[in-house]
């Protein structure tokens, strides 16, 4: 996902035949889960389900300045793994600061997962605090939303314990990104969490009973992953059984909703019009990081890919990279579509690259001078993340407390 969660959430396709869905007729559409009470109760679930998939909202919904308890509750995260680079910020980051404002928010450093496959654990607590300052540097108002570390919340671990032992290892072999990362890493030096992870990344999301999931367009497969597991659960565990136990009985978790924005989502590699913008790619010239200095940004918008075709336009798929070049401009410039398509429909590369230099230099800026501060002061970042902890185990734990009830646990 340049292996962001939920922009993490994940570098998966929808094209696996047997996790094939779609958003269509408002509600997804699964082809593998035939048993008739879960489709029954699933189609209960999704009666009335809206596809939020076309809206980025920007205003509240209900009021103008709704209670947290009234408000939708929306999660997401980027894991602590290399710089954060363009892409993570324009398909996830930059996002949250519109819907903080909408929402119930919760916003993570996915650490957890960044050890899927191989790391530098000496960089790992250090990459971990420049995320979270980056979060807070790009917008995010702690006022509004929690911040915290995922490891900081020891349900997040406990629940997917719990979870592992109702999710089928079908549905985990089927997932795409296993399948490509254990190609390429070997099968002898790719562990279970490569393997388990998606459970962990359903885990994340449940726990906080969350409304909404803020996903890119090849992210919908884990998300799909995470609903049908939330049912299962629910039918295996909730309802009169739940009841029986002692507990209030209906759901144990809410099944959640896609949140795709309509720009954004998916920004690509600078040298690679058809592939997206990673952390793991091998030449640092494939992305802009956010904190690249100007002539950094100058040398990589001077050398990025680009096509012999005259004029500039979205949408051509023989041009991908102008599409894409076009998109950053678009999101960077806060122009609409159309303003950049017209201003820019007669251009040549020549005068378009700087255009386009020029615009993200004078975007990154203030983001990188804020980073500064908020880095150079550990004391304020690291209160920002315990107050940020705490408010999520609250939650959290209400949920785990819960589901170890309805799974039948001699309470504690």
């Amino acid at each position: 996902m340049s292996r962001s969660v939920f922009s993490h959430f994940l570098n998966l396709s929808t094209s696996s035949p047997c996790l094939a869905t779609s958003l269509c007729n408002g509600r997804f559409q699964s082809k593998y889960w035939k048993e008739p009470a879960i489709i029954a109760h699933r189609q209960r679930n999704l009666k009335g389900f809206r596809c939020v998939c076309s809206v980025l909202p920007t205003e509240p919904a209900v009021e103008k300045t709704p209670s947290s308890s009234l408000r939708k509750r929306i999660v997401s995260g980027v894991q602590p793994t290399g710089s954060i680079h363009l892409g993570n910020y324009l398909g996830a980051i930059k996002n949250w600061i519109s819907l903080q404002n909408t929402y119930d928010t919760l916003f993570f450093i996915v650490d957890l997962h960044a050890i899927t496959l191989s790391y530098d654990a000496q960089k790992l607590s250090k990459a971990t605090r420049d995320t979270a300052a980056i979060y807070l540097a790009c917008g995010v108002d702690t006022s509004k939303a929690s911040v915290f570390v995922q490891s900081h919340v020891r349900a997040h671990v406990e629940m997917m314990w719990l979870l592992s032992s109702a999710t089928p290892i079908g549905w985990l072999n089927r997932m795409i990104q296993f399948k490509e990362k254990s190609l390429k890493a070997g099968d002898e030096n790719v562990g279970v969490a490569l393997l388990t992870y998606p459970v962990l990344m359903a885990s994340d999301i449940l726990l906080y009973q969350s409304d909404f999931v803020p996903v890119g367009e090849d992210q919908k497969q884990h998300l799909e992953l995470t609903r049908e597991l939330a049912e299962r659960v629910n039918h295996l565990y909730g309802g009169r059984k739940w009841k029986k136990l002692g507990g209030r009985g209906g759901s144990l978790f809410k099944v959640p909703e896609p949140l795709i924005p309509p720009a954004g989502a998916r920004i690509m590699s600078l040298t690679d019009g058809l592939s997206k913008m990673s952390k793991s790619a091998p030449s640092d010239q494939s992305r802009i990081n956010l904190l690249d200095p100007k002539d950094v940004v100058v040398n990589k918008i001077k050398r990025c890919k680009t096509d012999s075709f005259s004029g500039l336009e979205f949408d051509n798929p023989e041009r991908p990279e102008c599409n894409n070049l076009l998109s950053i401009y678009q999101l960077v410039s806060g122009r609409t579509k159309e303003e950049v398509a017209h201003e820019c429909q007669d251009m040549s590369w020549g005068k378009f690259k700087p255009l386009l230099t020029d615009a993200l230099v004078d975007h990154l800026d203030p983001i990188q001078v804020r980073y500064m501060e908020i880095i150079s002061d550990s004391a304020y970042l690291d209160q920002i993340l315990a107050e940020g902890a705490t408010k999520a185990s609250d939650i959290a734990d209400a949920t785990l407390s819960n589901v170890y009830q309805a799974m039948g646990f001699l309470r504690r």
